[in-house]
């Protein structure tokens, strides 16, 4: 029997200060940010075992952490520590951690702007 066994965590609501523009430092606006794990073993399956599982909540934590932490110019960067992150902390194969900024300052009407960051060990 093949097992795959994915976690997602959406819309972990950040108020930080990051962007290019001064404006954007200063004042600061909301991102939203979503991260899916492939951990390393499903043993928690059969096990029902925290210990054998890997702590949403404490990812979730991290996330917010980092996010609200330092601020950087690019949405890139950002994605590429909470990754980091990620798989320095946790048992995990890999991780997407996609920020949303839908407040960024575009000339055009628009929902949403989105970076997407995939890293594997």
């Amino acid at each position: 029997m093949t097992r795959h066994l994915g976690i997602r965590i959406e819309g972990i609501e950040v108020f930080a200060h990051h962007g290019v523009l001064p404006e954007e430092r200063a004042a600061g606006q909301r991102f939203l940010i979503d991260v899916e794990l492939a951990p390393s073993s499903d043993r928690a399956c059969d096990t029902d075992d925290l210990a054998d599982a890997v702590d949403y909540g404490a990812v979730a934590a991290l996330v917010h952490a980092r996010a609200s932490g330092d601020p950087v110019d690019l949405l890139e960067r950002l994605g590429e520590l909470i990754a980091a992150d990620l798989l320095d902390a946790f048992p995990v194969d890999r991780v997407a951690v996609s920020i949303h900024k839908p407040q960024a300052p575009m000339p055009v009407p628009f929902a949403d702007v989105v970076v997407r960051v995939e890293r594997a060990r």
